[in-house]
C-alpha cells in the first residue's frame, strides 16, 4: 500500500513537472545523454520538447554542458530555439553552431523572427546569419533593419497575404493554394484587402473565409475592427493597440499608406511582456537583467543604482545628524525612528507601483490624475491614522511616555500621507519631463519618505519632549 502511494506521488510530481515547465528528471536525462555521447537518446528526449522549453534548458545548464549539447544535437537544432533564447546567451549559442546548422535553422524562420534574432548581434554575427539567407529573404531582413529600433517597421513580418477588393472567396482560396509555400507566412489569421495602390481597406478572418461560399465577395466579409499601424509607430504603442482593441493581426503601412508588412499577436504580446518585465526590473534598479548574465555584467547593471541609493541614504543621515542632541538625550528616538521611515517607504512603494503600472497601460491620464493623487493621499491618511494609534499605544507601553506616543503617532500620519503623494506624484512628474518613471521613481520616493519621516519624528520630538 505504501509503495502504491509513493508511486502515485511520484507520478503526480512527474505530471506537475511537465505542466509548462522542464522537470528535473528531464534535464537530468538530457545531460546524461550528453555525458555518454548518445545522440540518438538525446534526439529522442528533445524531439517532443517545444523550442521554448529547449531554450529554457540551454539557459539553465552551464556553459560546458551547453556547448556539448549543441554540438551533439547538431542538425536537429531548430531555428525557433534561437528566437526563444534569452538575449544574454543567444550570441554564445550562435557562435557554437556550425555554419551548416545555422544556415538551416535561420532559413526556417519568418522575416520578423530573423530580424529579432540579428538586431542585437555584433556585426560579424549579423553578417554570418545574413549570408546564409536567400537573396530575397536577405533583402527583406536588411530592409526591416533599416527601420528605427523599437518601431513597428522593425517588428513586422514582410510576408503578407493580400487580395484585391473585388475578389471572391473562391478566388482567394485558389490563390492561396497556388502560392508557393515559402512565400506565405508560417502562421496567418487574416487576408488583407487592398485597393489598386496597395492601400489596406479591410481584412477577412480565415474563419469567415472557410465557412463562406466560393461565390461570396470578400468585401462582404470584412471585419468591423480594423486597425492600420504606421511603420514608424513605437512598438510599445503597437502592443497597447493589440491589447486595447483585442487584435489578432494588423497591417503595417509606409508613409504613403501602402501595405508593407503585418504584425501578429505573438509579436505584439512579446513586446508587452518585455515592457512589463523591464518595468519590474527597473523598479528594483537592476536594469535589463537575466539569470544567465555573468557576474561582471550583473555588477555593472546594479552598481549605479546602489550608488544612487548611497547618496539618498547620506541625505537621510544628514537629517538625522541635525538632531544629535535630541537623540542623545532620548535614546528611544533612535529605537523608534526607523519604524516611521520604513512604514513611509513601504507605503510609497505601494503607491509608486500602482502609478507606474497605470502610466505604462495609459490608464493614468490628465483627466484622472488629481483624483488618483487625492485617493492615494486619503489612503495614506487612513492607514497612517490606524498605525498611528497602534504606535502611540506601543510608545506609551514600551517607554512609559504618552508624549512620545503622541509624537510617533503624528509623525506616522504625516509620513504616510507624504508617501501616498510622492508615490503617485513623482512618477507622473518624471513622465511629464521625459524620464522613465520606472527607472528613476524608486530612489526619489525612498529619499522623500526617509527625509520626511526622520524630520517629522525627530523635529516633533525635539519640540515636544525637550
Amino acid at each position: 500500500m505504501q509503495d502504491q502511494v509513493e508511486e502515485n506521488a511520484n507520478a503526480n510530481d512527474d505530471d506537475e513537472a511537465q505542466n509548462y515547465q522542464l522537470g528535473p528528471k528531464t534535464v537530468a536525462s538530457v545531460l546524461y545523454a550528453v555525458e555518454i555521447d548518445d545522440r540518438g537518446r538525446l534526439i529522442e528526449l528533445m524531439e517532443p520538447m517545444h523550442p521554448a522549453d529547449i531554450a529554457d534548458l540551454l539557459e539553465q545548464i552551464n556553459v560546458f554542458d551547453r556547448v556539448r549539447l549543441i554540438r551533439l544535437y547538431d542538425m536537429e537544432f531548430d531555428g525557433e530555439i534561437l528566437s526563444e533564447l534569452d538575449d544574454s546567451i543567444r550570441e554564445d549559442v550562435i557562435s557554437i553552431l556550425s555554419p551548416q546548422v545555422l544556415s538551416q535553422a535561420v532559413r526556417e524562420l519568418d522575416s520578423d523572427d530573423v530580424v529579432d534574432l540579428v538586431e542585437d548581434l555584433e556585426d560579424a554575427q549579423q553578417e554570418a546569419i545574413l549570408e546564409v539567407l536567400e537573396t530575397a529573404d536577405r533583402e527583406a531582413v536588411e530592409k526591416a533593419l533599416s527601420w528605427p529600433d523599437y518601431s513597428a517597421g522593425r517588428l513586422m513580418q514582410r510576408e503578407v497575404v493580400m487580395a484585391p477588393q473585388h475578389w471572391t472567396v473562391g478566388q482567394a482560396i485558389d490563390n492561396l493554394r497556388a502560392t508557393p509555400e515559402q512565400e506565405l507566412p508560417d502562421q496567418f489569421y487574416h487576408i488583407v484587402m487592398v485597393d489598386p495602390r496597395l492601400h489596406p481597406v479591410g481584412q477577412v478572418t480565415l474563419g469567415k473565409l472557410m465557412r463562406s461560399k466560393r461565390t461570396t465577395a470578400l468585401r462582404d466579409l470584412l471585419e468591423e475592427t480594423f486597425q492600420i499601424i504606421p511603420a514608424m509607430q513605437d512598438e510599445g504603442d503597437v502592443a497597447y493597440a493589440f491589447n486595447q482593441y483585442h487584435l489578432i493581426s494588423a497591417p503595417v503601412v509606409d508613409d504613403e499608406g501602402r501595405l508593407i508588412g503585418m504584425i501578429t499577436i505573438d509579436d505584439a504580446m512579446a513586446v508587452l511582456d518585455e515592457e512589463h518585465e523591464e518595468d519590474i526590473l527597473r523598479l528594483a534598479g537592476v536594469g535589463e537583467s537575466s539569470l544567465s548574465d555573468r557576474v561582471i555584467e550583473t555588477t555593472k547593471q546594479r552598481l549605479p543604482w546602489l550608488a544612487v541609493n548611497l547618496v539618498t541614504a547620506i541625505a537621510a543621515s544628514m537629517v538625522i545628524s541635525q538632531f544629535e542632541v535630541a537623540i542623545a538625550q532620548i535614546v528611544a528616538l533612535a529605537v523608534l525612528m526607523p519604524i516611521v521611515a520604513s512604514m513611509g517607504g513601504n507605503a510609497g512603494t505601494q503607491s509608486l507601483t500602482v502609478a507606474v503600472r497605470a502610466i505604462a497601460t495609459k490608464d493614468l491620464t490628465g483627466s484622472n490624475v488629481w483624483r488618483v493623487i487625492r485617493r492615494e493621499c486619503l489612503v495614506g491618511l487612513i492607514n497612517g491614522a490606524i498605525f498611528a494609534v497602534t504606535m502611540g499605544i506601543v510608545g506609551v507601553i514600551w517607554f512609559g511616555s504618552p508624549a512620545l506616543g503622541l509624537v510617533i503617532a503624528a509623525a506616522m500620519v504625516i509620513n504616510m500621507v507624504v508617501a501616498g503623494l510622492a508615490g503617485t506624484g513623482i512618477p507622473i512628474l518624471l513622465e511629464r519631463v521625459g524620464v522613465d518613471p520606472a527607472l528613476a521613481s524608486g530612489a526619489f520616493v525612498t529619499t522623500v519618505t526617509d527625509v520626511v519621516g526622520f524630520f517629522a519624528f525627530l523635529g516633533l520630538a525635539a519640540a515636544v519632549l525637550l
